[in-house]
């Protein structure tokens, strides 16, 4: 039986955008929110004095991806959103949601007390149990922030690489089998298959036990520390070994491009004022036509859908979430949104980092800003700090 809040709920966000697009002034989201409301019930809660409680970004963009993907099931849907898309790139995501947004997880336990570089757990130099292996599917990946407020941290996390690496790699207590008893083990993910949208959240926000409060409720804390974050996003290192072998072949092709593009220049065959009717040479043409061989024998299979040719690994930040204010409970939630790219930009001085054009959406006010704004959103202090990244695959 088809739920009708979670419909209203999709309908009333559709007939936002539309109306976001006929206009330039401020929309009221009013059906909005009352839909919202009425699929999420929590998001009805109202303080003592019967104002609207504060709610958590994540826990909606997870919310409002939970009801789009049983919404958009039918292969209908997936060609809508991702037109040339195949059952081969697709690799089991059965929804438009999972097909844009969903990264297959390959999941590996290795027990410490034994293990070998196969895999394969020994005792006494016999293999007796293989590594478990799963998978799974997530719709975001998690930067876990430590050496902020844990003392006890061992990692002490300053960019989101380092987040991202953390969070995928763990210890967990399990059962072994051929110990009997529980030990430690290794748990190690990497990303089976990519999507064309990457969201990264920030583990800002976590629960503090008060054992010595009256209530022993806990509290819900923020992590203030600086992490720090560019304008790309690299993933070769969290995928699993197929998937790094397809994305090396791109890799390797670009680099070879580039350095014959220097090598050209440098001997001063390529220049600013070369003519565009020249005749390419033999070496040229014999170059060109071993290329289209190499590549016509390429079996390599795609990594994930709607991903571009030649796709590298890579992802560009084109959004951010940011939450401003030191209390979990309160705050102030904004967007910021990458504007589109007309013609070159200025570098960041000192960097590579191309200076883009972006927005700043505070509620009804809309102010242009640029890439030097959005990378000071790493925290450390009272100022906005980025809580949800969203990349998508770099061309």
């Amino acid at each position: 039986m088809p739920n009708n809040s979670n419909a209203l709920f999709i309908s009333s966000l559709r007939e936002l955008y539309n109306s976001l697009d006929r206009t330039a002034n401020a929309v009221p989201p009013s059906t909005f929110v009352h839909a919202t409301k009425m699929a999420f019930p929590q998001f009805a809660q109202t303080g003592p004095q019967g104002q609207p409680m504060q709610q958590d970004a994540e826990e909606f963009y997870s919310g409002l991806l939970t009801i789009a993907a049983s919404e958009t099931r039918s292969p209908e849907s997936i060609q809508a959103g991702l037109p040339s898309v195949n059952e081969e790139e697709l690799q089991g995501a059965n929804n438009l949601i999972d097909a844009v947004f969903g990264l297959k997880i390959e999941e590996t336990l290795t027990c410490d007390e034994f293990s070998s570089e196969d895999g394969a757990m020994q005792v006494d130099g016999k293999a007796t149990e293989a590594t478990v292996k799963s998978y799974d599917l997530l719709r975001k990946l998690v930067c876990n922030i430590q050496g902020g407020s844990d003392g006890s941290a061992q990692t002490n996390v300053n960019h989101i690489q380092e987040g991202l690496a953390l969070s995928l790699n763990d210890k967990v207590e399990k059962h072994s089998d051929v110990l009997g008893r529980d030990a430690v083990w290794t748990k190690q993910q990497r990303i089976a298959r990519l999507p064309p949208i990457i969201a990264v959240q920030f583990g800002r926000f976590y629960w503090k036990a008060t054992p010595d409060s009256q209530d022993h409720a806990g509290v819900k804390c923020k992590v203030m520390k600086p992490v720090a974050f560019s304008g790309t996003l690299d993933v070769y290192d969290f995928c699993t070994k197929e998937v790094q072998a397809i994305l090396k072949k791109a890799r390797d092709k670009a680099l070879a491009e580039e350095e014959d593009r220097i090598n050209k220049k440098l001997k001063g065959q390529v220049d600013g004022d070369e003519k565009m009717d020249e005749a390419p040479n033999e070496d040229d043409e014999a170059a060109a036509l071993q290329a289209a061989l190499a590549m016509s024998m390429d079996t390599s299979t795609a990594v994930g859908p709607g991903l571009p040719e030649n796709f590298q690994g890579q992802y560009e930040l084109f959004a951010v979430v940011t939450h401003k204010g030191r209390d979990a409970d309160g705050g102030h939630y904004m967007g910021w949104v990458k504007g589109e790219k007309r013609g070159e930009s200025e570098k960041i001085a000192d960097t590579e980092e191309d200076n883009d054009d972006w927005y700043v959406f505070d509620d009804d006010e809309v102010s242009p800003c640029k890439t030097e704004d959005i990378l000071k959103l790493k925290g450390g202090g009272d100022w906005h700090m980025a809580y949800l990244n969203f990349y998508r695959a770099k061309k």
